[in-house]
């Protein structure tokens, strides 16, 4: 192995008969870590190595889980993605995954890395996540603020909303064994450059663990739009989680800050019987006459909706419909 190329693998997710992990592969090992600096200049500097990546095109990509073997073949920007069904009967939990990658003409390995799959018991709930304005305050609908808090604030900075880690937390707890923790993912119009700060900053604030699942990669050149994607990518991305889990009940969280009602509303028509509860957090009070019509189309389909302001009011619903306890 050596410098050439490194291999990043993202939190993955699924069952026996449908495991599914994401992970990158670049040119030259990415540096990431990061000092928790209060400096403007420390913290744009890191941020800008984040988005100065140089995919690893068309990488071959071999899979190990628990000896079964899956080959594969990177995307042009060296995105990959290993779909397969397990040889034996997984149990519910987190499992361990390495990724290799080798070289070109011959199968010698030129980087490596581990990474982790979640396996959730089936008879829990699971919850899915908007991140930007529904977690962590971002002023997403606004380019400016939201490079404002990307550039001046760390991970260990970055304010989340009050009790939401509360909320989070009672109910990765809820209806389960305390060592099988209902699975959330958390799903952003935010780019893979900004995995590792999202995962710290989640940590840090003691959110629950869990899959992201982001959005393409970017080069530095556009970093000023990062964010900033079609939002049809998300609804394919959140499609996709519920056709792995068919049995699961689904959470959804997010907020009125861009088209998380809308997106919600769809996938309730889609499939009215996977989803128990939507929350929606109402950050724009001038769209709160549109995200209550869409609220009530929802609930049209026998799902329950929460519209609120503070995650206190969450929670209480959340108590309320029997989600906790």
């Amino acid at each position: 192995m050596n410098n050439a190329a490194s291999v990043k693998v993202y939190h993955g997710y699924g069952h026996t008969h449908n495991l599914v992990v994401y992970g990158h592969v670049f040119k030259f090992k990415s540096k990431t870590t990061q000092n928790f600096s209060d400096n403007f200049f420390v913290n744009i500097v890191h941020l800008f190595k984040l988005f100065v990546v140089k995919p690893y095109a068309f990488a071959r990509v071999r899979l190990n889980f628990y000896g079964q073997i899956v080959s594969q073949k990177a995307e042009y920007d060296g995105f990959f993605k290993f779909e397969w069904k397990a040889e034996k009967d997984i149990p519910a939990g987190w499992h361990n995954v390495k990724v290799e990658v080798l070289n070109d003409d011959k199968d010698n390995v030129i980087a490596e890395a581990e990474g982790k799959i979640f396996v959730p018991h089936i008879t829990q709930y699971a919850f899915i996540s908007d991140i930007d304005d529904t977690i962590m305050i971002s002023h997403s609908a606004t380019i400016a603020r939201r490079l404002r808090e990307l550039f001046i604030k760390n991970p260990h900075t970055r304010k989340t909303f009050p009790s939401v880690q509360k909320h989070y937390q009672l109910l990765a707890k809820a209806h389960t064994e305390i060592d099988q923790p209902n699975p959330f993912f958390y799903v952003s119009s935010s780019e893979w450059n900004l995995y590792d700060y999202l995962v710290e900053t989640f940590r840090f604030n003691q959110l629950p663990e869990g899959a992201f699942l982001l959005n393409q990669l970017k080069r530095w050149k556009s970093l000023i739009k990062t964010g900033k994607t079609e939002h049809g990518g998300k609804l394919l991305r959140v499609m996709r989680i519920i056709d792995a889990f068919p049995n699961q009940q689904f959470v959804f969280f997010g907020d009125n800050s861009q088209q998380d009602p809308a997106i919600y509303h769809a996938i309730a028509e889609k499939y009215p019987l996977n989803i128990a509860a939507v929350y929606i957090r109402n950050i724009r009070p001038e769209r709160q006459s549109i995200t209550e019509e869409l609220l009530a189309k929802i609930e049209q389909q026998q799902i329950k909706t929460c519209l609120f302001v503070h995650s206190d009011e969450a929670v209480a619903h959340s108590i309320k419909i029997g989600l906790i306890k």
